[in-house]
């Protein structure tokens, strides 16, 4: 009998290192019993993951990892977003839930039904939203601990066309989006990813998606506590929907340890 793998995990770096690369939508993984509650074929769950998951991040986020001069932290999701997605809200402040996409999702990206109606999402939130959340927690409260200030760069990808569940696909989409927040994206960190990701094209500011993971403990009290996403185009480095990376991955991550190394003081 062996055990089943984890449901996330902290990849441990420099013990100097205030960065944390965050990568929550990597994994395609659903474990049994969730899947039962999944309507879906078979076929098209392959396909709505396809969609959904951010492919080749963790790949990205562990080749910039051992690039940089000074090895950040990595937490890394090992379950689908499917199964719950840790960087929503689990209530009634999460606007994503307008279209069956809170904490733990109703619909598919394409607005088709993912979860019977009236699926109780308190057991998955139990089981896998809230020790993600205090895990992640922790992690932060350790850089803070260790080095007096936390880094939190979200790894994340999008498809070039929209996506029918997307809020606000009508905007800009480039090859790097840097999502922000006006509390905890200080401008020097903003810079040095504008300068970071230049080689890789175009980028631009909260346009398909917005905003940055902080943990609640932290959120809108700790400035201490910096954060950006790195929204990449999947067409830069991939072949859509879910297919293998290409050679621009390797570029993505040089850029990403290029902004490891520059995250200012």
């Amino acid at each position: 009998m062996t055990d089943a793998p984890p449901a996330f995990e902290l990849l441990p770096g420099a013990p100097g290192s205030p960065v944390i690369l965050h990568v929550p939508h990597s994994s395609r993984r659903i474990p049994a019993d969730v899947r039962t509650g999944i309507v879906l074929t078979d076929a098209a769950l392959e396909r709505e993951l396809d969609h959904m998951t951010d492919a080749h991040t963790a790949e990205i986020a562990e080749r910039a990892a051992g690039l940089a001069a000074l090895t950040p932290w990595r937490f890394v999701n090992r379950t689908s977003r499917l199964v719950v997605d840790p960087e929503r809200f689990p209530d009634e402040r999460e606007e994503m839930a307008a279209v069956g996409m809170g904490a733990v999702y109703t619909r598919t990206s394409h607005r088709e039904v993912l979860r019977a109606a009236g699926t109780d999402p308190g057991p998955l939130v139990e089981q896998y939203f809230r020790p993600y959340a205090r895990a992640m927690t922790e992690a932060v409260a350790g850089r803070l601990a260790a080095t007096g200030r936390a880094v939190v760069v979200d790894v994340h990808s999008y498809p070039t066309e929209p996506l029918p569940y997307e809020l606000h696909g009508e905007g800009p989409r480039p090859a790097v989006c840097l999502g922000t927040d006006p509390f905890h994206t200080p401008p020097g960190l903003l810079a040095a990813a504008r300068a970071a990701f230049a080689p890789c094209g175009e980028t631009g500011l909260d346009s398909p998606f917005g905003g940055t993971y902080v943990p609640l403990d932290f959120y809108g009290r700790r400035h201490e506590v910096r954060a950006l996403m790195v929204e990449i185009r999947r067409d830069t480095y991939m072949t859509e929907p879910g297919g293998p990376a290409g050679p621009g991955l390797t570029r993505l991550a040089r850029s990403l340890a290029a902004l490891v190394d520059a995250v200012p003081a």
